[in-house]
């Protein structure tokens, strides 16, 4: 369980951490069925997988930088 004292980036690497072990304990065996919950479309994997999709997209949108604009009125950005 999380507390308050955690910050959101350490609640993001706890989901995908946890998400990874989900994953690597609900693999697929080689008759192509869950080897957990004994399903071809483990519902269990596709939400692990989601979690990893929607951590990896939102570290991409808040590591990316916000385009410059320059203000015409400000005296150090002009030219």
């Amino acid at each position: 369980m999380t507390g308050p004292h955690l910050s959101l980036a350490q609640i993001r690497n706890r989901l995908i951490l946890t998400a990874r072990t989900i994953l690597r304990d609900h693999r697929t065996s080689p008759d192509g069925r869950c080897r957990i919950c004994r399903t071809p479309d483990c519902p269990v994997a596709t939400a692990a997988r989601n979690v990893l999709h929607t951590a990896e997209e939102a570290q991409q949108r808040s590591t990316a930088t916000p385009p410059t604009t320059t203000d015409r009125h400000d005296p150090q950005q002009a030219e």
